[in-house]
């Protein structure tokens, strides 16, 4: 049976100091607790199922004496018609959380993670990434729907039809759903396993995207037509050749041209360095400018206002599409004119990336440069780890002499003949 206590006053509990358990009476089992910071809490002890509880009534002197008491002697009550009142409190936020639910939608729950997580990640780019796929392929299915609504069956619909199509876009857009359902059920929204989890749920459904992802390779010109390439290239006037030639002078990647400004680029110490924040990887590269290079910055104007240095009309970076236009716009005169246009093995018209694989295959095939330096000039990480852990410099002399070389190589004239650097051993690149 509770411990029968000598009734309190209201005054005897405010006056209480010393900290513990104190017994109020009024109600078996009603007990104040103070801490030793002398805050005060109501609990009362019981028993529920055969099992002896604590449960609390709230603090004091929010809830007074004379509430104490009649919240205890209602929960007694209710444990004897056989009411478990931890459960029913249970219950009770279950509920609530679920009526919240209903008021959550998913493109409500997305657009408030990209919201509060878009300041972290390492440009508008990736941010604009996110809400795309989401919008592309999310919000027509779930878009609407109750984040406590989406179950298994929503997310294989949205994914399965891209899934061996478009894998990479796939894979990206289940980890977006699933960090926003995380965030949906941290935040109260929704209850259970994450639909969307790949480990031991989608991937007993789909196939490991390494099985069905299609490799493609960017098209890309024979390394022995880049000397005639650049020579039809310099023709063309306008921001958008010079930034493919200047790309392929450096073997950047085309964001990294497109988004160069002058304050990245020392002259007179020959180099260009590209921050973190538009690297792919996310480290600062330095890249070596050959004379080829330089030649071609020391002849662009310079657009009052504008800190790009191929900018458009109104100062701002040139367009994803800008270098490839200019590509295009080539291929399509060589095919007027009755030549066989700028294009792959295979028949593709080339692209600004592929002249990356140009540089590579170049590099590989007909020089002696050390495989470690080519890859650093491409910004490329090193794939073994043991080696890569030895691997930390830059190379960055080693890499001069290979950009020299490769400017030297893309300027000779079409009729000239294409002389490659002869092999060496290894080590003496």
């Amino acid at each position: 049976m509770p411990r029968i206590a000598r009734e309190m006053s209201a005054i005897e509990v405010r006056n209480l100091k010393s900290p513990g358990y104190h017994f109020v009476g009024g109600v078996p089992g009603l007990i104040i607790q103070v801490t030793e910071a002398g805050a005060k809490s109501w609990l009362l002890r019981t028993v529920v199922g055969g099992s002896r509880r604590e449960l609390g009534l709230g603090s004091h002197p929010s809830v007074s004496l004379a509430d104490a008491r009649e919240a205890a002697r209602k929960m007694r009550a209710k444990i004897a018609e056989g009411v478990d009142p931890v459960e029913e409190r249970r219950a009770a936020k279950r509920a609530l959380a679920a009526q919240r639910g209903k008021a959550m939608t998913f493109e409500d729950a997305a657009r408030n993670y990209i919201a509060a997580n878009s300041a972290g990640w390492k440009s508008a780019k990736h941010s604009a990434q996110w809400q795309a796929t989401l919008e592309a392929y999310a919000y027509p299915i779930i878009g609407k729907l109750a984040v406590s609504d989406i179950d298994t069956a929503h997310i294989v619909r949205i994914l399965q039809p891209i899934w061996t199509t478009k894998s990479e876009t796939a894979s990206r857009l289940r980890g977006r759903i699933e960090a926003v359902l995380d965030w949906a059920t941290a935040r109260g929204f929704r209850r259970g396993e994450n639909p969307a989890r790949w480990k031991g749920h989608l991937s007993a459904i789909l196939p490991p995207k390494g099985k069905v992802r299609r490799v493609q390779h960017h098209p890309a010109l024979d390394y022995r037509q880049v000397g005639p390439f650049i020579a039809a290239l310099q023709k063309i006037d306008g921001f958008g050749a010079r930034a493919l030639e200047f790309a392929i002078l450096t073997a950047a990647r085309s964001g990294e041209v497109r988004g160069a400004k002058w304050g990245e680029i020392d002259l007179e110490g020959k180099v260009w360095t590209i921050p973190a924040e538009r690297m792919k990887a996310g480290r600062e590269h330095r890249v070596p400018l050959s004379e080829a290079a330089l030649k071609l910055l020391s002849k662009l104007p310079r657009l009052a206002g504008s800190e790009h240095v191929f900018p458009t009309a109104k100062g701002g970076p040139l367009s994803d599409m800008a270098l490839t236009v200019a590509i295009r716009r080539m291929d399509n005169g060589a095919i007027k004119a009755g030549l066989a246009g700028w294009r792959d093995g295979s028949g593709e018209v080339a692209t600004a990336h592929g002249f990356r694989s140009t540089f590579r295959d170049w590099a590989g095939e007909e020089t002696g440069h050390q495989r470690e330096v080519i890859e650093h000039a491409l910004a490329h990480r090193i794939p073994d780890r043991a080696e890569a852990a030895y691997a930390r410099g830059t190379l960055f002399a080693k890499r001069r002499r290979l950009m020299n070389h490769w400017g030297g190589y893309c300027a000779l004239p079409p009729t000239a003949e294409r002389v490659i650097t002869p092999i060496r051993t290894r080590g003496r690149a």
